[in-house]
């Protein structure tokens, strides 16, 4: 029986690879804008999943991982040059290193923090990890070398193998390909090899030992996980993924600017995770197309729907209405769905 459904939802995954493949050859650009945005944010979800949901280490802090990764690929792979009267300071190096640079570095400040997070749990570890969110818009608006400041810095384009992911004109198969065309396939990589890897962590011997001590933190000491050390390989993790999750937000903007990494943007990727299911790399990635593209769908079908419409003109805003409605979903699936949009199986702890 196994074997029977093994061959039609293996096609099914086959299918949905393809179209998924295809759509840069038929999607115009604001669907592929809103495609990457989904993918990136399913990147750093699916991290948080894996810190919030399974192993029960309440993080508001996923925002400052971002940061990190998205500015320091800007430092890594820039070259000087100067913003709002400011000299930006800049390595030079190849694009695709400093990209897996600043991912380490977002590793490292997880590191960095892991062992507070480590003596903490519940809402004080939130509340710290919430300093974080402080910390970083700080420095990110006063070290102004670094970061450009308040009006930003400009991301240089990704090189790989030959190709610049750039708004230069590659025509393939007669379509022409410029940077939403390129990155798309950068990101699908991206969410394919973390949500794969992902999912091999949570079915083995490790997501076990999470689950374990997210349950129960004393009865997993007991039982031989040593939980100091998976909290803060997990903690290092979680901030790597938000580090791969900030290069491509980074990569797809072609502009950072201090304010996007702030409150919101933590809240958010919480209610990517409650919404989709806590502990589910399956949910992770649901719940963030549905966060991600709400406010940009929106937007864009604003002239047409009730209440809706740009600011000023009388009604709510697109982004202000998504809130509304993916507020109105937590509550919904906490209260009727507490698995989450995916239902993923609910530990023995959480059905009592």
């Amino acid at each position: 029986m196994s074997e029977l459904l093994r061959g039609p939802r293996t096609y099914g995954w086959a299918a949905g690879a393809l179209v998924l493949l295809a759509l840069p050859f038929y999607l115009d650009r604001f669907w592929l804008q809103a495609g990457l945005f989904a993918m990136a944010a399913a990147v750093g979800a699916i991290g948080l999943n894996l810190l919030t949901g399974a192993t029960g280490q309440l993080s508001m802090g996923h925002a400052f991982f971002l940061a990190v990764g998205a500015y320091g690929y800007c430092v890594f792979a820039g070259d000087g040059g100067s913003a709002g009267g400011h000299r930006l300071a800049g390595l030079g190096l190849p694009t695709w290193l400093a990209a897996v640079l600043a991912v380490l570095l977002a590793g490292v400040a997880g590191g960095i923090f892991s062992p507070i997070a480590g003596r903490l749990r519940g809402a004080y570890l939130g509340i710290a990890t919430l300093a974080l969110i402080f910390i970083g818009q700080h420095v990110l608006f006063d070290a102004t070398g670094l970061t450009g400041g308040f009006n930003g810095r400009d991301v240089p384009p990704l090189s790989l193998f030959g190709i610049r992911f750039d708004d230069s004109v590659t025509v393939v198969a007669a379509v022409p390909f410029q940077s939403s065309e390129k990155l798309w396939y950068v990101a699908l990589a991206a969410l394919l090899g973390c949500g794969l890897f992902a999912r091999g962590v949570l079915r083995g011997r490790p997501g076990r030992a999470m689950n374990a001590i997210r349950d129960h933190r004393t009865a997993a000491g007991v039982m031989g996980v040593p939980v100091a050390r998976y909290r803060a390989a997990v903690f290092v993790l979680s901030s790597m993924y938000a580090g791969l999750a900030g290069v491509l937000l980074a990569l797809i903007f072609q502009r950072t600017v201090p304010d996007y990494f702030g409150m919101t943007l933590a809240l958010e990727y919480l209610a990517m995770i409650v919404i989709g299911g806590l502990g589910s790399v399956a949910g992770a990635v649901v719940g963030a197309a549905f966060v991600s593209l709400l406010p940009q769908v929106l937007t864009h079908y604003s002239d047409g729907l009730p209440l809706v419409s740009e600011p000023g003109a009388g009604g709510v805003a697109p982004g202000e209405a998504a809130r509304y409605l993916y507020g109105a979903a937590i509550v919904a699936v906490v209260l009727f769905l507490p698995g989450g949009l995916t239902r993923p199986t609910l530990s023995s702890r959480e059905k009592k």
